[in-house]
């Protein structure tokens, strides 16, 4: 059984109706339930296309932010091998909310940046929910360093609702471990891909998002701030965060018509969550088909950057 969003009521009703009749033939009862459970898949199936074929913006941010969802971790083990995680930034600390190090990735070295939410109580608490600390930006920069000076491309994998907004954070330079981070990431000489599989929030996705090529899985999001935190501050009421969740242009469709992302990824239907491998699969495919790509246009790749993000200033 999956964990239901509010909007899935109906899919977790048949479901579970499909459930307990199974439960009933393998209990041996003489009633025949198979023709009564395949009716039922079928309408369940039918009403899970039907309800995210017309998903709205605040219902992606759920689906974007299932706990089902696979994480950077997920990722990692399903795309690369040898993957060698370095720890620290060499000034503070360990940040292990940003996961950082080298792999290979269909048998080419790369380097790794993303954010990892964690999958259970015990793994979010490590990983801090995915909210990156100054020292994880850091240590991302001390990467990105590595792989410039050994011509190494970069892959980032961003799925964060922010940067870690505590006290001790600010005290240690947040603001600054950002802006440094997304200046790496805009001046180096390797080319690099992000891809946003889950949520892309504010300058905690931006610091290591800035990429020549810019990805979204379907049901993800990627925003200046939360839809609850615009509408706190829009409206000071965050029982609006529908509203702002519209407003602000949020899902992958949207950024696509904009030109701020450079492609979508199709998730399995009902989320990526309901077919993990497959989603997987397909996000290692269209980073190999990126990585083909630049080489293919022979370009400066800081160039390629600064011409990019320059055109999304300039059409908007």
């Amino acid at each position: 059984m999956y964990n239901y969003l509010d909007f899935e009521k109906p899919i977790a009703d048949l479901e579970g109706q499909i459930l307990e009749l199974k439960k009933l033939a393998e209990a041996g009862e003489a009633v025949d339930v198979a023709d009564e459970i395949a009716r039922l898949e079928k309408r369940s199936k039918d009403a899970l296309v039907d309800i995210y074929r017309s998903l709205v913006p605040a219902q992606k941010a759920l689906v974007a932010r299932h706990p089902d969802r696979p994480h950077c971790l997920d990722y990692v083990r399903g795309l690369f091998t040898d993957f060698t995680p370095l720890a620290g930034d060499r000034a503070f600390g360990e940040d292990e909310a940003v996961v950082a190090g080298f792999a290979r990735f269909k048998g080419e070295s790369v380097a790794i940046l993303g954010q990892e939410k964690g999958s259970n109580t015990q793994s979010r608490l490590k990983h801090n929910f995915g909210m990156a600390r100054p020292e994880g930006y850091r240590k991302a920069v001390r990467v990105m360093d590595m792989a410039d000076r050994f011509g190494i491309p970069v892959i980032s994998l961003v799925d964060t609702a922010g940067a870690y907004p505590g006290i001790g954070a600010e005290e240690r330079g947040q603001a600054e471990a950002i802006a440094r981070s997304t200046s790496k990431s805009l001046s180096l000489k390797v080319p690099n891909i992000a891809v946003i599989i889950g949520e892309g929030g504010s300058g905690g996705a931006i610091a290591i998002a800035t990429a020549n090529l810019v990805y979204m899985l379907e049901h993800s999001i990627y925003s200046v701030i939360s839809p609850e935190g615009a509408a706190s501050i829009l409206w000071r009421d965050a029982a609006r965060a529908k509203d702002a969740a519209t407003n602000m242009k949020i899902t992958a469709q949207d950024l696509m018509a904009l030109k701020v992302i450079d492609g979508i990824i199709s998730e399995p239907i009902g989320g990526a969550h309901r077919g993990t491998e497959a989603v997987i699969e397909a996000t290692g495919a269209q980073i190999e088909k990126g990585f083909a790509d630049l080489a293919a246009a022979n370009v400066d790749y800081r160039e390629h950057r600064r011409d990019k993000f320059l055109a999304i200033g300039r059409s908007l």
